[in-house]
């Protein structure tokens, strides 16, 4: 059985980033990275090269898993900020936090060859213009980088750490143990199985199910998240124009009059495509954006999501999040796509009615109705904000506007763990999205960069 002294389950944004500190720190650690899914080469999806219209359910999803993570073909946009994206701030401190982010993004941009251009909220005028609403723009720092060139920088921080960080792929962990009187773990996979003296889980958001196990083993504490749900919008880009060409990505707040629920904009493609994702068997929708000019579409897409917190006796946030997804695949046969004007007519978008809308769709969906799928509170919720954004982006409520279902955002229960990120059993520790903290590419990113100096320091 081979020995290391650490072994990195997951290669996503924070995996790739611990792997990367790790070889930078020069340190003589004999480190292992596993990911289930494929090489960065070979995360090609069926649908984007034109084989197939719809999810096929591909074992791994290529979209979600292999090196970069569900974040290698998802847009390549980090937000720098406190102020959504996760709680790192809460374990490092705001300063510390903003720092790591920070330094992830001078690593990106050295990669990347200063091509990138970062947008900021802070010198607009949008964030007055929506408060004249009741809608409220958060403040970040978003670097862009598109699809395209983010599959480049990570190749080349992959070959960065190749030679000093041992990577394997279409590797499943499937269990965890500890043996007390080595003081090792011993980390059991699809392959073969491995020891080490400390072990990172990065598994990620589609590793969810999968961390509750280990850490139910173990003893460790699950604190029970949040669940967003909701519809991805798709429209000519030229309603949001005026304000992607200034911030980008304008991550919008409003609470609904009718049930003062919060509802959000999430992931904001400029020119961007719908996607579909599969996490877990269950297809959602998602979105990206490319920074090629050649590559991009006529349209602008983004998420409206409507949070939802549980109280007792219901504890399993995602589990509700994927029964409603689940009702759109049975429904839809994966994803179904419905106008806004249907919508608001009662009626459902049929192939007929498809062929006479203006905004053409970017993903081939079911035609269908969504008021069948989504619960009546959370569809309220995203006519209402339609209907607000309409007032600072006049347009947003046209009739052709378009709407996927359904988009679910699952967030891991959150993980227990102390300020570097250990769990209570020693030794074991996690970071990224999959342990709850962190909900966005910089902070899971940071995340990573942390526990490789702190891992370091130690031997």
């Amino acid at each position: 059985m081979k020995d290391y002294n650490i072994i990195i389950i997951g290669a996503g944004a924070s995996g790739v980033f611990a792997s990367y500190e790790f070889t930078k720190l020069k340190s003589n650690l004999k480190i292992l990275m596993i990911d289930k899914g494929n090489p960065l080469e070979k995360r090609i999806c069926p649908i984007k090269i034109g084989k197939v219209d719809k999810c096929i359910n591909c074992n791994p999803c290529n979209i979600m898993n292999g090196y970069g993570g569900a974040g290698t073909l998802s847009d390549g946009k980090y937000n720098i900020t406190n102020s959504f994206g996760g709680d790192l701030h809460a374990y490092l401190g705001k300063d510390k936090a903003i720092e790591l982010m920070e330094y992830v993004d001078e690593v990106l941009c050295e990669f990347d060859g200063g091509n990138s251009k970062l947008y900021t909220t802070s010198n607009s005028n949008l964030k007055t213009t929506a408060l004249r609403h009741d809608l409220h723009l958060l403040d970040a720092k978003v670097r862009h980088f598109g699809t395209d060139r983010n599959m480049k920088i990570l190749k080349k921080m992959y070959d960065f750490s190749k030679e000093n960080i041992e990577m394997q792929f279409n590797t499943f962990c499937t269990d965890i143990n500890y043996f007390e009187d080595e003081n090792k773990y011993e980390v059991v996979t699809s392959n073969e199985n491995y020891k080490c003296d400390k072990v990172i889980l990065c598994s990620g958001r589609s590793g969810s199910k999968w961390m509750s196990e280990i850490c139910n083993k173990f003893n460790i504490k699950l604190e029970s998240n949040q669940v967003d749900i909701g519809v991805r919008v798709e429209l000519p880009a030229e309603v949001f124009k005026h304000i992607t060409d200034v911030v980008y990505e304008s991550k919008i707040v409003y609470q609904t009059k009718l049930y003062n629920d919060l509802i959000r904009t999430f992931c904001m493609n400029p020119y961007g495509q719908v996607v579909s994702e599969n996490t877990n068997g269950i297809i959602t929708v998602n979105g990206h954006s490319y920074s090629d000019k050649k590559l991009q579409s006529e349209n602008t897409n983004f998420a409206l999501l409507v949070t939802n917190c549980f109280t007792e006796p219901f504890k399993d946030s995602n589990e509700y999040g994927e029964s409603v997804a689940k009702l759109s695949n049975m429904l839809g046969g994966g994803i179904i796509l419905q106008r806004f004007g249907d919508l608001i007519k009662g009626r459902r978008s049929s192939d007929r009615r498809m062929k006479k809308c203006f905004t053409r769709p970017t993903l081939k969906a079911t035609p269908g109705d969504l008021s069948l799928v989504i619960p009546k509170r959370q569809m309220d919720s995203i006519i209402e904000m339609i209907y607000a954004l309409d007032k600072i982006a006049p347009g947003t409520a046209n009739e052709d506007t378009l709407l996927y279902g359904v988009e679910v955002k699952f967030y891991n229960s959150k993980v227990k763990v102390d300020s570097n990120f250990q769990t209570d059993k020693k030794g074991l520790f996690v970071v990224g999205d999959g342990g709850g903290v962190t909900h966005s590419l910089s902070q899971a990113s940071a995340s990573g960069v942390y526990v490789a100096r702190y891992l370091t320091s130690l031997f």
